[in-house]
């Protein structure tokens, strides 16, 4: 990665930027500051001399305006849950955090819309569209803490891609502060404008590079009247393919969510995941968590049942368990969601966000396999996540007794044979955590040139000055 030197900013312009939000918003204390600055899994440690919360978009207008005619650096954050480094500030620039930006505007259940800004938590956001009886299908292990601005600045993907889509699947309009100060209001509801360009889709998945998304009207879907959820053990990928499939024929887009797992990452899990237990009596190679979700209030299990019957009748399905209560659901999911945290305690561990096309992800998994083999012999890897997307989270734990250090400067040699099978079967070197500052590098080695010649170009049109989040994404 290029590199280049911190930037020192006067102490006067400092204090007009505090003016803004004022001097309680306004935070220069060290110890204040800290978890604005470093990542979830510590990869990147940042510094700023200011970290501002805003109150307001006009507050947020302000700031822009101030940092465009000074040529002032800043870097957007939301709730600080993104994986790629993309909201850190790794020279010294100023960090704009939007958590303070935190009201439903408002629901609209008959139009199926809730209007919110961009610091609401995805927890948040579902419970009010829950108060409404309906949906906000996005869903993510970290709904607690990340914002709604940032899952949209980040296109981040979840669990229930598989049926509702993307974080750019529910967004009908965004607001959006520019790089000058002015606000693009473009908080349509409309389900259908062809007024033009969609102009929404610049930002989402930017990662603050183009503005700064400061509201969004999200797309609501009716609540499912049941849930059923299943943890099943499998023989291979390609088992899990097929039941998918079965599942997919029999519930007509019934499948909300069809998670895939390795029997390595559910031992770490029981191993050092407080209070869980194994959902099924012996150990199996692989594992399927499967929801199905449906508009009836009856039926539901049933068709689960059957489900689970033909796998077993066609040798898919080893064993299985299907959840009698809430909790049992939420144990299930809990044994996935520790999936990625666990891994710490087995040593060093390189983490890659992969897609490929679903029919293709038992051959990926196979090949990166072998390929990780040959590369470091001894590493672990841990390949699990959104089979039903084609969304695989793949990571390598370091060979046992390796040292962790000398491990992980192997990243980028893991990246290229790994990458190298993503490549093969048309894939995407980052599914749902964006390019932030992590893979910055390598998006020249894989996206299309034009492709990558537009995107400067409206970089240059948007943010002439080059003051939002510079150095990430491009």
């Amino acid at each position: 990665m290029l590199d280049k030197p911190d930037l020192k900013l006067d102490p006067a312009l400092l204090a007009r930027f505090a003016a803004i939000v004022g001097d309680r918003y306004a935070i220069t204390d060290p110890q204040a500051q800290a978890p604005y600055l470093v990542e979830l899994r510590g990869l990147f440690h940042g510094h700023t001399p200011l970290v501002l919360r805003p109150a307001s978009v006009e507050q947020v207008t302000e700031i822009l305006k101030l940092a465009n005619d000074t040529g002032t650096p800043i870097v957007p954050q939301g709730g600080n849950t993104g994986l790629v480094g993309g909201q850190i500030p790794l020279h010294n620039e100023v960090v704009l955090s939007l958590n303070r930006l935190d009201r439903i505007r408002e629901v609209d259940p008959t139009s199926n819309t809730l209007i919110c800004e961009a610091g609401v938590t995805l927890q948040h956001a579902r419970e009010a569209a829950a108060a409404a009886d309906r949906l906000y299908p996005q869903a993510l292990p970290s709904e607690g803490t990340c914002t709604i601005g940032g899952n949209l600045s980040t296109n981040a993907g979840g669990t229930a891609a598989i049926a509702h889509g993307v974080a750019r699947s529910h967004v009908l309009g965004v607001e959006v502060v520019l790089a000058d100060g002015r606000v693009l209001d473009n908080l349509s509801k409309l389900k259908k404008d062809n007024t033009g360009y969609d102009l929404k889709n610049l930002f989402i998945g930017a990662e603050g590079t183009l503005g700064i998304i400061t509201a969004a009207v999200l797309r609501l879907v009716p609540r499912p009247r049941s849930v059923e959820t299943a943890f099943a053990g499998v023989p291979s990928p390609e088992a899990a393919l097929e039941l998918l499939n079965i599942a997919t024929d029999l519930t007509a887009g019934g499948v909300t969510s069809f998670e895939i797992m390795t029997r390595a990452g559910i031992e770490l899990v029981l191993t050092y995941g407080a209070g869980t237990r194994d959902p099924l009596a012996a150990p199996h190679p692989w594992y399927v968590l499967m929801e199905l979700s449906s508009q009836q209030r009856d039926g539901l299990r049933e068709v689960m049942e059957q489900i689970l019957a033909l796998g077993l009748e066609r040798g898919l399905v080893l064993d299985a368990a299907i959840a009698d209560s809430l909790e049992q659901g939420k144990a299930f999911w809990r044994i996935r969601e520790l999936f990625s945290e666990v891994q710490r305690h087995a040593g060093g561990s390189i983490k890659e966000d992969i897609s490929v096309p679903v029919a293709a992800v038992p051959a990926f998994i196979k090949e990166a396999n072998a390929a990780v083999a040959a590369l470091i012999p001894g590493a672990r890897p841990v390949p699990f996540g959104h089979l039903g997307d084609g969304n695989i989270h793949y990571n390598v734990s370091q060979p046992i007794g390796a040292d962790k250090a000398e491990f992980l400067a192997r990243w980028g040699d893991v990246n290229e044979v790994v990458f190298a099978v993503v490549k093969k079967y048309g894939g995407s070197i980052s599914a749902e955590h964006g390019i932030g500052l992590l893979k910055r590098d390598l998006l020249p080695t894989v996206k299309d040139p034009v492709a990558l010649d537009l995107m400067r170009g409206l970089k240059r049109l948007l943010d002439p000055n080059g003051i939002l989040n510079p150095g990430k994404v491009l």
